[in-house]
């Protein structure tokens, strides 16, 4: 059987605007120094929308994406809805620990706590980060403790703009070589 070449696919869903996809896969290729391609749009997740909440069910979604074929070894999807998880009122994003497709929502990181707007490259970046933690996760990495990586959760716009945009040390070695463990069970068929 031929070898299946790596890649990680960024979709955008719904009304993201594309050139946040083609800014948080600049930053995955970049940063984690990865392969990766924009996957064609899907449609916002309707089904996981939740009218008590009037948010939609992060863990509904992961699902869902889960049993798709994108024909890329994991994926992150960039949202612009609200995202919860019954434990939280909100979040930026969510992953199933190893597995295959991510979440990462624009929705509140396009807002201060005033209501004002950001500057878009601010929006970006924050993008980028929610991105790379939740392929993080992807990647068997948990949160981490040391508030200056990329795995230290961030449960506010305040402490996402502090968390630098790379891994600590330890995480950067696990990530490293939780790649090639990916890489050699998935990749060598």
């Amino acid at each position: 059987m031929a070898t299946k070449k790596f890649m990680i696919g960024v979709v955008p869903v719904g009304d993201t605007p594309v050139f946040v996809a083609k800014a948080t896969a600049a930053h995955i290729s970049g940063y984690l120094n990865l392969p990766t391609e924009i996957l064609p749009a899907l449609d916002t997740p309707s089904f996981a929308y939740d009218e008590k909440r009037l948010q939609y069910n992060a863990g509904i979604i992961i699902k869902t994406y889960e049993a798709l074929e994108f024909g890329c070894e994991k994926v992150v999807a960039l949202l612009d809805i609200d995202l919860f998880i019954p434990l939280f009122t909100h979040v930026f994003g969510e992953a199933k620990l190893g597995g295959k497709c991510a979440l990462a929502s624009i929705f509140r990181l396009k807002m201060e706590r005033d209501g004002s707007c950001p500057a878009p490259s601010l929006v970006y970046e924050r993008a980028a980060k929610v991105a790379l933690h939740e392929l993080g996760h992807l990647f068997k990495l948990r949160h981490c403790e040391d508030n200056r990586c990329l795995m230290h959760f961030s449960g506010d716009l305040e402490q996402l703009d502090r968390t630098p945009i790379y891994f600590c040390r330890y995480c950067n070695r696990f990530f490293k070589d939780a790649l090639v463990d990916n890489s050699d069970s998935s990749f060598n068929s």
